[in-house]
């Protein structure tokens, strides 16, 4: 064989691993990503069956077994977590969130919440094995949460259902969970799937608030159920009387504040 061709022929073998490296990898190997987009300002009407569906099955008159938990604390935010909240209480999770220097003033200092939990189990073998409610105010806004976890997901298909409800402008914490502030959120955690959620939305720049009519019903019943539990779990009494244990116990930032509106009924 003539010498050029031999040379030839071996540059060619010497190139086929560098080719075979170049060869994209097949899009079959490629892992897939799948994006569970929440429409909380508008569910659609199976969506909005399960809501009714779960607020449905919470007892009014549970018995509570002899277990019990009460706690309190505070906890340091940094500047992202508590624009990250502040956005959540103006329900804007609707739009994108909230950057430094977009409508947020952002202060060299940490913002501190105070907190107080309350937990009680259910006796006997009914959906809901547990509730837990908790109240935290970081001195701007005050939220209340009521989470209830269900005994047996796999049969229920329901992790949880949880409620919520926030404002900006009360004056003390005894004033707020006195008020019974409505629902502002409700969230469905389900089992082997998507959640699912809806929110008050408020408007934007562009465009008026969307109109939420449809889901009143809903939103009334999430918010007779947070009103039986702070009655059932003596809200009222314990939340002021455990942030009074905390130190520091009177937020400075709201010192001139005296409003009771909540703050997802601002205009």
């Amino acid at each position: 064989m003539h010498p050029k061709l031999i040379l030839i022929l071996a540059g060619s073998l010497a190139a086929l691993p560098a080719m075979s490296q170049q060869v994209p990898e097949s899009s079959a190997t490629q892992p897939q990503v799948k994006v569970n987009v929440l429409n909380v300002c508008a569910p659609s009407a199976e969506e909005q069956k399960e809501i009714a569906a779960a607020l449905a099955r919470i007892p009014k008159q549970p018995l509570f077994g002899p277990d019990f938990e009460i706690s309190h604390g505070r906890s340091t935010l940094t500047d992202a977590q508590s624009i990250v909240q502040q956005s959540m209480v103006q329900q804007s999770m609707v739009q994108p969130a909230l950057q430094p220097g977009q409508d947020a003033e952002v202060s060299g200092e940490p913002s501190v919440a105070r907190y107080v939990r309350i937990r009680r189990e259910f006796a006997g073998q009914t959906t809901f094995s547990s509730v837990q409610y908790s109240f935290s105010d970081d001195g701007q806004n005050m939220i209340e949460t009521l989470v209830l976890h269900v005994r047996d997901p796999k049969d229920k298909d329901l992790i949880q259902v949880s409620m919520e409800d926030s404002a900006s402008a009360i004056s003390s914490p005894g004033s707020m969970v006195a008020a019974n502030t409505p629902a502002s959120r409700v969230r469905l955690e389900r089992f082997g799937k998507s959640s699912i959620a809806l929110a008050r939305c408020a408007g934007s720049e562009n465009g008026p608030p969307p109109d939420q009519s449809a889901y009143e019903p809903l939103f009334h019943n999430a918010s007779e159920v947070l009103a039986d539990y702070r009655t059932l779990l003596g809200v009222r009494r314990t939340v002021p009387a455990e942030l009074a244990q905390i130190p520091g116990a009177t937020p400075a930032a709201r010192a001139k504040t005296h409003s009771a509106k909540p703050a997802e009924e601002k205009k």
